[in-house]
């Protein structure tokens, strides 16, 4: 494994991947759409607003703890969901909610995931579930039980792929799902021999070749297959509808991610969702697409007291704090984490967490913020 505990940010676990990761596994978590525009936005949304920092605060105690949906957490930021987590990182799925579940963090498993979802809710009970809808109507209803029968308790509802996104990236870099067996491929796999050791061959060895396994009730197709015949279902034609019938049959807590509109808000609100993620899939989906954090406060106003949380940018404390600032209860992570598990497993992810944690403590003394609970649009302003 890398020497992950050399990382001092969570940029630094970027560069560890690109030199551990094949270039299409790479490539495939950095990449966003067409010209990365909402991938950039992202970013500078952050770097838009300023501190205003309050002096002689005794700060000497600092706590980052909350509550979200009744359960306690040690930390505002969690891990968000990420598809083929087992690709990068040997049990990536499992290592993600063990290394969350150990922080006092949340973690959300993603349906495009390659350990089966039991598993996971067997080792780490509190994870959430990310579901990408299937096109059917029973299908979803079937999807839907598992998720129940599988013993979690919060169902995070993506909504904002009705369509496949334009990955350009991933045709340039080789990458498709499934991954097809090529002399690129295997090029690319004998000049990153650590992974395929590591990673890849030692999957196969003990847990067989790796299948998408939670997109619906059952099986899906393998990660390695001659012909790409994964299902996208399509999602075309998923309304409001869809989420009514699914709260009406879904008995725990109902989470909507992928929010960017006050009006869907109140919907989704109206419709009895426990929670809203303002996402924009990390950039990866509709290229221009608003950040997340510039209509977040329009977003919390409508939501009452329903909790608002984050994705999509995030890299730094100060990043966490301006998004709280904003009125976000959580923010979650996503291609960091997933780096870091890439380059050193379960101990690069508790390092990843660790300096991420450090930093919201250290810049909440620097701001004069005992408790994040205290952060408002006071500490920070538009630049």
């Amino acid at each position: 494994m890398a020497r992950t505990d050399q990382a001092l940010s969570l940029d630094d676990f970027e560069a560890l991947a690109q030199r551990h990761l094949p270039r299409p596994v790479f490539e495939y978590i950095r990449g966003g759409v067409e010209t990365n525009a909402s991938v950039d936005d992202n970013r500078q949304a952050f770097q838009d607003f300023a501190f205003i920092p309050r002096a002689l605060v005794d700060v000497s105690t600092i706590d980052t703890s909350l509550s979200l949906f009744g359960n306690p957490y040690r930390s505002p930021v969690g891990i968000a969901p990420m598809g083929l987590s087992a690709l990068s990182a040997y049990r990536g799925d499992i290592v993600q909610a063990q290394a969350a579940s150990a922080a006092g963090i949340p973690m959300i498993m993603s349906g495009s995931s390659l350990i089966r979802m039991e598993e996971v809710a067997a080792v780490a009970p509190a994870t959430w579930f990310q579901a990408y809808l299937p096109g059917n109507t029973q299908e979803i209803e079937k999807l839907v039980a598992r998720v129940a029968h599988a013993g979690f308790g919060t169902l995070v509802i993506t909504v904002d792929t009705p369509v496949a996104a334009n990955r350009e990236n991933n045709i340039r870099a080789g990458f498709s799902t499934p991954l097809r067996p090529s002399l690129r491929l295997l090029f690319d796999g004998i000049t990153h021999p650590r992974w395929v050791c590591s990673t890849f061959l030692k999957t196969c060895l003990k847990h067989g070749m790796p299948h998408f396994e939670n997109n619906y009730a059952t099986r899906g197709a393998p990660i390695l297959s001659k012909n790409v015949l994964r299902d996208y279902s399509d999602r075309g034609h998923i309304s409001w509808d869809h989420l009514r019938a699914i709260r009406a049959r879904w008995q725990g807590r109902l989470v909507i991610k992928g929010i960017l509109n006050a009006e869907d808000a109140h919907t989704a609100i109206s419709n009895g969702v426990d929670g809203l993620i303002v996402s924009n899939h990390g950039g990866r989906q509709l290229d221009g697409s608003i950040a997340p954090l510039r209509v977040l406060p329009e977003i919390v106003d409508i939501a009452g007291n329903v909790p608002v949380m984050l994705d999509s940018g995030v890299r730094r404390g100060t990043d966490v704090i301006k998004a709280l600032a904003l009125g976000a209860k959580c923010v979650f992570v996503g291609r960091p984490f997933n780096y870091a598990a890439a380059v050193g497993g379960r101990m690069g992810l508790d390092r990843a967490i660790q300096l991420i944690t450090a930093e919201i403590s250290r810049d909440l003394g620097l701001l004069g913020v005992q408790h994040i609970g205290a952060l408002s649009q006071d500490h920070i302003r538009k630049k």
